[in-house]
């Protein structure tokens, strides 16, 4: 068989085959779902990306030990913060990390993360830098998206290269909020506004509103509410 027709013929049984569905309990790994039509559903889980800002300027501006340094430490500390609220990371894509929250307060956890990892480039990463490159005038900026809905998983690629798709609402606007080029460095959806517990909505002696609604105008003006505050680790 040729590769043209051996695509074709897989790309027919994809569309023709009936899938089996389950309800997700925790989130899944490649390993727990087949290659063809299966899918694993959540009735709701929050979606966090976290994206560094200008990569591609680093990359074109400074050495790649430089720009290397700067990938890991990054995704280093969004991995660690992700963990820590009880996420799971779903995948690395370059200078930008993926992690999904289900269970109770999902979407606070998730925030939390956000507003920490905010902390962590301002208060431990540039200053490390700093230090380290007295004079570089380079800073680490980042931006993270976050949108809750319905969600599912599903294994696509081929055996020996694949892994999970994730299906829904919530992992294509949380990517979509990391473009936004605004002060604020996390981004939330109105649903996930909606959800999210006071101690992450109210911060400071006075407890000010840590959030600044906006109407996304890339997204039929959806509402969304962005922040420029740090959650201290």
């Amino acid at each position: 068989m040729s590769l043209a027709e051996d695509l074709k013929s897989q790309v027919a049984t994809i569309f023709k085959t009936s899938w089996d569905k389950r309800d997700g309990r925790v989130v899944p790994s490649p390993e727990d779902l087949q290659l063809g039509n299966d899918a694993v559903e959540f009735d709701r889980a929050t979606v966090l990306y976290a994206d560094l800002s200008g990569s591609t300027s680093l990359v074109d501006t400074h050495g790649w030990m430089f720009a290397a340094e700067i990938y890991k430490t990054y995704l280093h500390c969004a991995a660690k913060l992700v963990l820590s609220e009880g996420g799971s990371i779903t995948s690395y894509d370059g200078d930008r990390i993926m992690g999904i929250f289900i269970g109770d307060m999902q979407s606070t956890r998730a925030v939390t993360c956000g507003l920490k990892l905010n902390y962590a480039v301002r208060e431990i990463i540039n200053p490390a830098l700093k230090a380290q490159y007295a004079s570089s005038s380079y800073t680490v900026s980042q931006v993270v998206g976050i949108d809750t809905s319905a969600i599912r998983a599903a294994r696509t690629g081929v055996r020996g290269g694949n892994d999970i798709v994730w299906v829904g609402r919530a992992a294509n606007y949380a990517a979509k909020l990391t473009e936004l080029k605004l002060d604020e460095r996390t981004w939330i959806t109105d649903d996930v506004f909606k959800k999210v517990a006071d101690r992450a909505k109210f911060g400071g002696a006075n407890k000010d509103l840590m959030w600044k609604k906006y109407n996304w105008g890339q997204n039929n003006d959806y509402p969304i509410h962005g922040s420029t505050w740090r959650w201290s680790v």
